[in-house]
């Protein structure tokens, strides 16, 4: 095919440079003439002529050539899906920006480099602008760690439960990897969760400035007061999507405790107490709800034995199970949900005296700053 079917939008030096001797020349008229072909306003029959000469370029033995088409025709939705591959499997100055950012590429194909491919064209892939969650799921698994990196902090990569669970697993003690999915526009409350208890103190004020965690979390954890800090993080995930995961992460890693699940209790997490006591108690959560509701009290007494929990707080989770189905939550946002806990609390002091000294302290001490935060908001609006 001769290159003089695009003649109308080359001239004469560049139909000159394309099939000159000289490398420089030929890589420059290849520019030009892939920006053409890749640029609006051509004919099918055109682009159908431009694909052919696309793949004689692709054949050109000079490597300057070969990577202007690349670098050219990387993200255009017309490079054709053969000279694609057979770019994709050139020396990396040629197949890593095809590697980055051609759409033409299949997940097939992405897959296929990160099994087989080096530490560069794992991390080209691992940099792409949007990655499936198969793909994603298999750089976690099988990537190296500077792939796994830049796999952690792009923003379009789809992670599901299973790829975080494979870069923790792996790089449970490579801080360095790990505090890149701080850089996620947002992050699953579980994996936040896990964050924490591995990140620097450095990372850990980078985690709290971007994903707007409660500035008390971090000192909590300086502190090494865990517990006060996973309270916090279910106070910011409020109904969480998914509390059973979450429950089963605290539980996996040691953290769901009856103090745990009292606090959150008394901050009004009723839907993260129920999975926490249907986690604990082996049952589904609808049996957990009928049981801990039970209007009588030999639900909450079966389901609390059953779940392994301690007597002593059973009178504080009673009274605040009374009090939470004797008040309502008002339509005003922030307001009413911290008029709501402080009634709360009131009525579980009202009810019963002798729930535990620290929990009720914590939750008062929570309530105080939720009330100076939405003063100052107030204020400050």
């Amino acid at each position: 095919m001769s290159v003089h079917t695009l003649r109308a939008r080359l001239t004469r030096e560049d139909i000159a440079r394309l099939t000159h001797s000289d490398e420089e020349e030929r890589a420059l008229a290849a520019r030009k003439v892939c920006a053409r072909y890749a640029g609006p306003g051509l004919t099918d029959e055109e682009r159908e002529l431009g694909a052919e000469i696309v793949r004689v370029l692709a054949q050109d033995a000079a490597e300057l050539v070969r990577r202007a088409l690349s670098v050219t025709l990387q993200r255009s939705p017309y490079l054709p899906e053969d000279v694609a591959r057979q770019l994709m499997g050139d020396i990396d100055s040629i197949a890593l920006p095809i590697i980055a950012g051609s759409p033409v590429l299949s997940d097939e194909d992405l897959i296929a480099i990160v099994r087989s491919g080096g530490p560069r064209r794992q991390t080209a892939v691992a940099a792409r602008e949007t990655l499936s969650e198969p793909l994603t799921a298999e750089i976690a698994e099988h990537g190296v760690s500077e792939a796994v990196s830049v796999l952690a902090a792009n923003s379009g990569a789809a992670f599901n439960t299973a790829a975080y669970a494979s870069v923790f697993n792996r790089f449970a003690h490579s801080p360095h990897i790990l505090e890149r999915f701080i850089e996620r526009p947002s992050l699953p409350l579980e994996v936040t969760e896990k964050l924490v208890a591995r990140i620097s103190d450095a990372a850990l004020q980078r985690l709290v400035a971007r994903h707007a965690l409660p500035p008390q979390l971090a000192v909590e954890l300086a502190e090494g007061a865990r517990e006060r800090a996973t309270v916090d993080l279910v106070d910011q995930a409020g109904l969480s999507s998914d509390p059973r995961r979450f429950v089963q992460q605290l539980q996996l890693n040691a953290r769901l405790t009856p103090s745990l699940m009292l606090r959150a209790l008394l901050r009004g997490h009723i839907t993260f107490f129920e999975h926490a006591v249907a986690e604990l108690a082996g049952v589904e959560h609808a049996r957990a709800w009928v049981l801990i509701h039970d209007a009588g009290p030999l639900g909450l007494d079966a389901v609390f034995k059953k779940a392994g929990l301690p007597e002593r707080i059973l009178p504080a989770v009673r009274a605040a199970l009374s009090a939470w189905h004797s008040l309502e939550v008002g339509p005003d946002g922030t307001r009413d949900l911290i008029r709501f806990r402080q009634r709360l609390m009131e009525r579980v002091f009202t009810q019963f005296q002798g729930a535990p000294v620290a929990e009720l302290d914590y939750c008062l001490d929570r309530l105080d700053a939720d009330i100076a935060a939405e003063t100052a908001a107030r204020l400050t609006g």
